[in-house]
């Protein structure tokens, strides 16, 4: 499925940036959301520093009351400073090394640029910082790297924590439930009309893949090694067993998140 953005809705226009990979699919989406109407707009998620790209925003944006991040990790956040500073407006993000100007943003905030309302929940797990943007005027959640328009997301040990994530996408869940949010506007991938769907999904292939890990390092834990098994080997002998259908390239990642499940197994 080919995925180069566009606009969505009444309110909102995805800007594709250059900078696709095996982990950024076709790149970052930056969302440019505007009240119909309005003279100002919303940047999410500026992304690289790429001139183009920056120049693209700007062209979609116009006049940007605010720039909000919903995470820190350099796809999303590399330009929000730099695309501010040109716009002449703030950056508001969870993590403080991240804003422009002393604005933060927390779970229960509501951003109002222009009669554009934009409710922040509180969504860690991916990382520690993790937020999503609910758009009560489409019913629609911006969800970063939380939820992905295509295949699933990586949560990556130490930062990650499976345990937020599984309580993250309960309360996303709740939101589709109550049709609060029909759709998703993703941080990479394209648009989810379906919501709930998705969601239900996401939360059976998490279960499903815990188990598989719990499964795992008991064969692995009673199988014999007169060599012994050391803790750090654990990680990627968990999967080799169970993420076998996943490209090796991507066994790094793989890895990351078997140590969050790991993690999460072990607080439990």
């Amino acid at each position: 499925m080919s995925w180069a953005g566009g606009s969505f809705g009444s309110r909102a226009q995805c800007v594709l940036a250059p900078n696709p990979n095996l982990m950024t699919l076709d790149g970052t989406n930056t969302w440019v959301l505007r009240e119909p109407g309005a003279r100002r707009s919303v940047v999410i998620d500026p992304g690289p520093s790429i001139p183009s790209h920056l120049d693209a925003i700007a062209a979609a944006a116009g006049e940007v009351g605010v720039v909000l991040l919903t995470h820190h990790h350099h796809d999303h956040s590399e330009a929000a400073k730099e695309f501010a500073e040109r716009m002449g407006c703030g950056v508001r993000a969870l993590d403080p090394d991240y804003r422009l100007g002393s604005e933060g943003l927390a779970d229960g905030d509501v951003v109002s640029v222009d009669g554009l309302e934009i409710h922040v929940v509180g969504t860690p797990g991916h990382t520690a910082d993790s937020l999503s943007f609910l758009l009560p005027a489409e019913a629609a959640v911006l969800t970063g790297d939380t939820v992905l328009g295509r295949g699933t997301t990586v949560v990556a040990h130490p930062d990650g924590r499976l345990g937020a994530y599984l309580s993250s996408l309960d309360r996303l869940h709740a939101l589709a439930l109550a049709h609060e949010a029909v759709t998703i506007w993703p941080g990479h991938g394209p648009v989810i009309d379906d919501a709930l769907a998705v969601l239900d999904y996401y939360v059976a292939h998490r279960r499903e893949r815990l188990a598989q890990v719990e499964a795992a390092v008991a064969a692995l834990r009673d199988a014999p090694h007169p060599e012994g098994l050391a803790a750090d080997e654990l990680p990627r002998r968990v999967v080799e067993m169970v993420y076998q259908d996943v490209d090796p390239v991507l066994w790094g990642a793989a890895e990351l998140s078997v140590r969050a499940q790991l993690a999460y197994l072990a607080s439990r």
